[in-house]
């Protein structure tokens, strides 16, 4: 990657530009880490993840679809039956409760079948519109783009969101300068990135492939004036 001594003075689409085509030879692959076999585990194993890493859902969630395989038997269980089955979780007790009611409405609304709109997806309980685009663009593949604390951070840094205090500002910012095509990889290509390069207290710069074009590592590497 060419080096640019100038980097704050970078385009927004050059910088998206860089960024992406790093992404394409570096990453050509990126999905999420959830296992899943359906939409609506995969709606279970999001609920779950808030605040709460991939691998311990993973550790959860083989128990918890043994038990309750469909949103039919979901919505069926006793909300302290499901508390059972998730309580190693981060936050079981609203977790259990957002999991019985989003089982229940899916029945009620939308005849037990995981909608594919991100608008209807935020109707379910525990269902945000980070958890929504999640749900549309990896089992649907729509042009979605979920932001969280990940995806948040490293857009920051490398300077693809600019004074973005939300996750939706962070979002509109984003899904402005990425091909509707790439949304949903992008979402994967900035989360794992977040996670195991450019995390959250000290991140490894020196070893990452963008820190040419990022603002944050330009920052950091400027000498300190007394």
């Amino acid at each position: 990657m060419k080096v640019y001594r100038n980097i704050d003075k970078m385009t927004k689409k050059e910088r998206f530009q860089k960024t992406i085509e790093w992404f394409q030879t570096n990453m050509p692959i990126a999905e999420t880490e959830l296992k899943y076999a359906n939409p609506y585990e995969l709606l279970v194993a999001v609920i779950l993840s808030a605040q709460c890493t991939d691998k311990r859902v993973n550790q959860i969630t083989p128990h918890f679809f043994s038990l309750f395989p469909d949103v039919f038997a979901l919505a069926k269980a006793p909300v302290d039956g499901v508390f059972e089955a998730i309580r190693s979780c981060s936050y079981p007790n609203n977790k259990a409760k957002h999991l019985s009611g989003m089982a229940q409405m899916l029945i009620e609304k939308f005849n037990g079948t995981v909608p594919d709109d991100v608008q209807q997806l935020q109707l379910l309980p525990g269902v945000g519109r980070k958890t929504a685009n999640v749900i549309v663009s990896v089992v649907f593949d729509k042009p979605a783009l979920a932001v969280d604390t990940h995806v948040f951070r490293v857009a920051a840094r490398l300077g693809l969101s600019t004074h973005a205090k939300t996750p939706l500002e962070t979002e509109k910012q984003l899904v402005k300068y990425i091909p509707e095509n790439l949304l949903p990889i992008a979402h994967h290509w900035l989360i794992l990135h977040g996670r195991y390069v450019c995390i959250a207290r000290k991140p490894k710069c020196e070893g990452c492939g963008l820190k040419e074009i990022c603002l944050y590592f330009m920052k950091q590497s400027k000498p300190q004036t007394k």
